[in-house]
């Protein structure tokens, strides 16, 4: 079999896959992780939910696979590391989700800077406004272009900071955005865009390290798992105002919970992973992945099949396989 489908797909875009290559829509397979690792051994590609784990373990037992698509945004879930030992491409389109993901921050922004006052210059509490806020993104991700626009049209002072991207690549002045280190960018942004594509390595990067060093009233939207804060540092932070409110849309399981460090803390906002979930971001994405795996399938050499030969009948491998 070419194809495993697991998470849901727009009817055109399955009919369009379907015409092209023998697949198996499976979507119970979610919900039965063995039934899912079995599911892998003959196929050549699967698209899967973020539900689904696709680590060493699944990847063992699937021989022929060459390519795992996520259409949701993000890599939860599965193991990019294995999957580059094993030669398995993760398909997922970056781009398709940056209009949303820019959407939903700015949206953010607008709500927490209105919603959070803070004491005026006549002793009142007052809200304030975007375009006269220094904004840092943390992480050029695909999304921080669509951002830089947007938050130009507003008039605001951008910086940013991205440990894979030097001071001087060109990027930055492309997109209209000063470079600075992470404890400059904290120190002199009034609003703070994290993004950054997370790895292992950067968990709890944003903790007592940096966070004590936050702008006064600093307003933080993040889309990057949670696990990038010490949750214990943010919780401080939160609690003392200097952080005046944070909006995380991707909050790891139990964060929340009683006796853990942010539970109960008012100026919390957590959404679902909505960032990036639109109908039009959703369509993009789809098709994105789904012309990326049927040329990865083109591409690929087909297994040839086994059949088995008579005894002492001669076979000329030359004119391919036997016929039975």
């Amino acid at each position: 079999m070419d194809l495993l489908i697991v998470e849901p797909l727009e009817d055109e875009v399955m009919q369009w896959l379907g015409a092209r290559h023998p697949l198996r829509y499976a979507p119970e397979l979610a919900l039965d992780p063995r039934a899912f690792r079995q599911a892998l051994y003959n196929v050549r590609a699967a698209i899967v939910p973020p539900s689904v784990p696709v680590d060493s373990q699944a990847l063992h037992g699937a021989p022929m696979l060459r390519a795992v698509g996520r259409v949701s945004a993000g890599v939860e879930n599965i193991d990019v590391e294995a999957c580059a030992r094993a030669r398995v491409e993760v398909v997922r389109s970056g781009q398709a989700t940056a209009p949303a993901e820019a959407e939903f921050m700015i949206g953010a922004l607008l709500s927490l800077l209105r919603r959070v006052p803070v004491i005026g210059a006549d002793g009142l509490w007052v809200g304030r406004e975007l375009g006269a806020a220094t904004v840092g993104l943390i992480g050029m991700a695909p999304a921080a272009r669509t951002i830089a626009q947007m938050l130009g049209g507003f008039g605001s002072q951008l910086v940013g900071y991205d440990p894979a991207l030097h001071a001087s690549d060109s990027l930055w002045a492309r997109w209209r955005v000063a470079p600075l280190g992470l404890r400059e960018l904290l120190e002199q942004s009034d609003a703070v865009c994290v993004q950054l594509s997370y790895f292992s390595r950067y968990q709890g990067l944003l903790g007592a390290r940096f966070l004590p060093h936050c702008k006064p009233s600093q307003v933080i939207v993040c889309m990057t798992p949670s696990g990038i804060f010490d949750e214990t540092a943010l919780a401080a932070e939160l609690a003392s105002g200097r952080i005046a409110a944070a909006w995380l849309d991707s909050l790891e399981p139990g964060a929340l919970d009683e006796g853990r460090p942010l539970a109960g803390i008012d100026t919390l906002q957590i959404t679902p992973c909505l960032a990036s979930t639109t109908r039009e971001s959703r369509w993009r994405s789809a098709w994105a992945v789904a012309r990326r795996i049927d040329d990865l399938l083109r591409a690929a050499p087909q297994p040839r099949a086994f059949r088995a030969s008579a005894p002492g009948v001669p076979i000329d491998l030359a004119a391919g396989p036997a016929s039975p």
